[in-house]
């Protein structure tokens, strides 16, 4: 098996020329979280941090009602608490799901969108799967079987792009004809700017069969660190990745368990966060605006998916002039190679800094 290399190691020569700016770098490639993990999360952590014994794989009953919670209030599912339509487990973070679900479910082909999250691609090249980059219509993608699994995202990583509900439906009708696993990653359905993103689960008419969500609170709650995320959808594909990662040792910690907890169960923190990204995307999509730069899509998430027609890698050296770093969309397949990522996921004097050095560079 030969997996890409990591993409983020090309970045390097561009993050040690921003670096020499007399104002330091501004950091906006990798979207990590910069704000603070709510107090509630580490008063949870804190008041169970005794923790001896093993945690359990499928989570605590307080964990598990969250979850279910979760999903009622937020996702408005009315089936949530019924365990025969749906379940839900906790993971080490979204991305462990994302790299080893194709593995899970001896998957022979992964279709994923044509630009992309690059996990979803070593997820399947570490499955021994093969990898199909497919676009949003399913129209236009290949025939599978009952042996392979199909990938989507929405609100999309890079792009920002929401999937419309009727584009969702489509997709899942096309799925279920063909008995085919469907996941969506969700993780930034907390942050719909132009756009209200839906999850999958939401526009399933109360039919689950062969759908799974997969949702993160590294954004929506500053807790990238916790690695605490979660999957709801089909009992019987839930039960099956439950017995596996039981099998395996893949136990979200019970202080982590703890926290996650009290997260789910309140909103304010969610609602506050979207506030701040809300304002520093105004400030910083005005300012690319400014220097010429396009935005499409975008209209969620935590990035901005812009362009000026050149090469990615001349507007990343160019950025990297002003000291500001940003992601070349090459990193998500070939159709990215002229766009650049753009991350929200900064402080609001580093936004500000990085607004201030793009206008004025217009006037010079």
């Amino acid at each position: 098996m030969k997996l890409p290399d990591f993409p983020w190691d090309a970045l390097a020569p561009y993050k040690q020329r921003a670096s020499e700016h007399p104002d330091g770098i501004v950091d906006l490639s990798i979207g990590t979280p910069v704000d603070a993990t709510p107090e509630i999360m580490q008063e949870a952590l804190r008041a169970a941090s005794n923790a001896p014994g093993y945690p359990t794989t499928i989570g605590t009953t307080e964990l598990r009602d969250a979850m279910r919670g979760w999903l009622s209030k937020r996702l408005k599912i009315s089936a949530a608490t019924d365990q025969n339509k749906i379940d839900v487990l906790p993971t080490i973070g979204s991305k462990e799901l994302v790299g080893w679900l194709p593995t899970f479910l001896e998957a022979k082909r992964v279709l994923i969108p044509e630009v992309a999250y690059p996990t979803y691609a070593v997820g399947a090249l570490v499955a021994g799967a093969e990898v199909i980059p497919v676009s949003l219509d399913p129209d236009s993608w290949p025939e599978v079987d009952s042996n392979d699994l199909v990938w989507i995202n929405s609100p999309s990583n890079p792009t920002g792009q929401v999937s419309a509900p009727e584009l969702l439906r489509k997709i899942i009708s096309w799925s279920r004809t063909r008995g085919v696993t469907l996941a969506s990653d969700e993780c930034y359905l907390d942050f719909g700017w132009d756009a209200d993103p839906q999850s999958i689960l939401s526009v399933a008419d109360g039919d689950y069969t062969g759908l799974l969500s997969v949702h993160s609170l590294s954004k929506s709650s500053n807790a990238a660190g916790y690695r605490a995320a979660l999957i709801a959808g089909d009992p019987k594909l839930i039960g099956k990745i439950r017995e596996l990662r039981k099998h395996l040792g893949m136990m979200l910690p019970l202080p982590i368990q703890h926290a996650m907890t009290a997260a789910l169960n309140d909103r304010d923190h969610v609602i506050g966060q979207r506030e701040r990204y809300r304002a520093r995307r105004e400030m910083l999509k005005a300012a690319l605006l400014n220097v010429g730069f396009e935005v499409d899509h975008s209209e969620a998430g935590l990035y901005l998916w812009v362009t000026r027609g050149n090469d990615c890698w001349a507007d990343v050296a160019w950025m990297a002039e002003l000291g500001i770093l940003a992601t070349p969309g090459i990193f998500y397949g070939e159709m990215g190679a002229k766009h650049l990522r753009v991350a929200l996921t900064s402080t609001d004097a580093h936004i500000a800094s990085a607004a201030k050095r793009l206008i004025e560079s217009k006037a010079n």
